[in-house]
């Protein structure tokens, strides 16, 4: 049988395949979205895109290797050509520059990953998915929230009393299926995105290593975040 979780971090994307191409009205034009490379390949780092428009610092492309926030998971940064991204708005994937830029609309751009960066957040998601399996096998309960930092993520688990007493449980769970060195599947099952690993399976929009020993050793805290409420904050090394 197939577990399904669910969380308040579950997101549903549509691939371009299947028209994952929203349309933001402006006021003087329409823009639709960039095509997702990091969806094709998460571990892509550089990428050559076309101007689609520029709006003072903010820069629109008809193609990205750069994730905007979604799912829990923070956005990246990197460069275009020489002039670093700050952020990616999930509202409309403008990528807003430290300065504006010389290019115009047309030019071709060099796109470039701040991998360190990213490899890190993918790494720390796909940590937070094995803690939400943890919590519904170990403790039969539900995660009812979650982030995805640089330095730490965190799931927030429904749960009364102190989780302290199951934490070594936890993370033994968590630190055996690393150590197996599990496959991780990514697919698309209608406009769902989904996230396997043996028999569970998590909607998810954000990006995650291949294999679980990729995640390397994970280390758990608990904090309390209110009653019937905890909170575990994941960390990987370096």
């Amino acid at each position: 049988m197939t577990a399904v979780l669910t969380g308040k971090d579950s997101t549903s994307v549509v691939p371009e395949s299947k028209k994952l191409v929203r349309v933001f009205k402006w006021e003087v034009s329409e823009l639709t979205l960039p095509k997702l490379l990091f969806y094709e390949d998460a571990y892509m780092r550089e990428a050559r895109a076309r101007v689609v428009d520029v709006r003072g610092r903010e820069v629109f492309l008809d193609q990205t290797i750069f994730f905007a926030e979604a799912g829990g998971q923070e956005g990246d940064r990197g460069w275009i050509n020489d002039i670093e991204v700050l952020e990616v708005r999930p509202s409309d994937y403008a990528h807003v520059l430290s300065r504006e830029p010389s290019f115009s609309p047309g030019d071709e751009v060099i796109l470039r990953l701040n991998w360190e960066r990213r490899y890190r957040l993918m790494r720390l998601h796909s940590a937070t998915h094995l803690v939400c399996i943890a919590v519904r096998e170990i403790l039969r309960t539900d995660v009812i929230g979650s982030h995805v930092g640089v330095e730490h993520a965190r799931v927030d688990v429904a749960f009364a009393g102190s989780i302290k007493p199951h934490l070594p449980q936890i993370s033994e769970f968590v630190n055996d299926l690393v150590r197996q060195n599990l496959p991780i599947e990514i697919f698309w099952r209608g406009e769902t995105r989904i996230w396997r690993l043996k028999e569970w399976e998590i909607p998810c929009c954000g990006l995650h290593v291949r294999r679980t020993s990729e995640i390397g050793e994970i280390t758990l805290k608990r904090r309390n975040i209110g009653r019937g409420k905890e909170r575990i904050v994941i960390y990987v090394r370096p």
